[in-house]
């Protein structure tokens, strides 16, 4: 049975780039296709996540709807991996499915990880840290 008492997080983007930026963070992030469904009241789109995990990524497309760049450079999802491999082999996948490495606007993640940009502006840290607070 599902733990309900954790909510699951969806973000969800609009791209003009659906194929391509939907199977860039499939590679990238390793990344399931959970879900995908086309020309839904005008939109098309696609559901990306690891299996159990709090969180998803949507792209979606509408053919009325220019998406067009990310407004900042700060527009960001960062991934905390801790360990030495997982973070290198994370790196090594962002590059090899396509997305640039670009340096990061806030210096704190140049510190602390790499960011890679897709062909819309937004960007993905891989943060070579642990996440406590």
């Amino acid at each position: 049975m599902a733990d309900h008492t954790v909510p699951i997080l969806r973000v969800a983007r609009p791209t003009d780039r659906l194929s391509q930026i939907a199977a860039l963070y499939e590679r990238g992030l390793a990344l399931t296709r959970l879900a995908e469904f086309e020309d839904h009241d005008g939109f098309s789109g696609v559901v990306l996540g690891a299996p159990h995990a709090p969180y998803h990524l949507e792209f979606t497309s509408a053919p009325h709807h220019k998406a067009g760049r990310a407004p900042t450079e700060e527009n960001l999802l960062v991934f905390y991996l801790p360990t030495h491999a997982d973070w290198h082999d994370g790196c090594q996948r962002m590059e090899a499915a396509g997305f640039k490495r670009v340096s990061a606007f806030n210096p704190y993640w140049e510190r602390y990880g790499r960011t890679f940009e897709d062909p819309d502006g937004y960007r993905v840290v891989l943060a070579h840290r642990d996440w406590t607070m």
